[in-house]
């Protein structure tokens, strides 16, 4: 869990963080392959693909926590991090989508977006730049769409419970898409800013 952090890194790659950050990973596919049992005329496992999702935002909380407690940042975990974020949106649009639980609009929004931060991320490193550390904005649209995916995923069921969990997962799902874009936008800015200051250096 990165936000704009400070403090001096290190090059360790065997921390604690970095394994949580590791395992948080290796559920990627665990997770997709629960979602989608159903499709292939396996039984329904929701209930475990929500552990595992569960279990990947504990993780996630950790892992920032105890790199910063303990002085363990990395260039490694700054990396890693992300990468699950990204992944485990990716491998739960994929499986909502393919479930017809998501709408194929949404799904392609949030796709868009980050083919655009692909494309700044090109630019950045054409210029000599690194990418730019993940911000607040940032990482508050990844918690609303991490808080979405599994109440839409519980939302496909029955019973007042099932109800309850759309209302909130669109909810979220409303506000993730928002931010996300957002935080995007702001990203092509600062992009644009320092490709300008690089010209005018010229």
């Amino acid at each position: 869990m990165e936000v704009q952090e400070t403090r001096v890194q290190t090059d360790r790659v065997l921390t604690i963080p970095n394994i949580l950050s590791m395992a948080r990973l290796l559920g990627v596919p665990l997770f997709l392959w629960l979602i989608l049992l159903p499709e292939f005329g396996g039984p329904k496992a929701d209930g475990w693909a929500l552990l595992v999702l569960a279990l990947s935002g504990v993780s996630d909380y950790l892992d920032g926590k105890l790199a910063r407690r303990w002085n363990q940042i990395s260039s490694l975990g700054r990396i890693l991090d992300p990468a699950a974020d990204r992944l485990y949106i990716l491998s739960t649009l994929v499986g909502l989508t393919w479930r017809g639980i998501l709408p194929l609009w949404l799904t392609a929004a949030l796709l868009a977006r980050d083919l655009m931060l692909l494309v700044m991320v090109g630019i950045l490193r054409r210029h000599g730049y690194p990418p730019p550390q993940v911000n607040f904005l940032g990482k508050a649209a990844t918690f609303n769409l991490m808080y979405a995916f599994p109440l839409l995923l519980l939302s496909d069921g029955d019973g007042w419970l099932a109800s309850l969990a759309e209302v909130f997962g669109w909810a979220f799902a409303g506000w993730g898409t928002t931010l996300y874009w957002w935080a995007g936008i702001l990203y092509v800015v600062q992009v644009r800013r320092l490709v300008k200051a690089d010209a005018v250096a010229d």
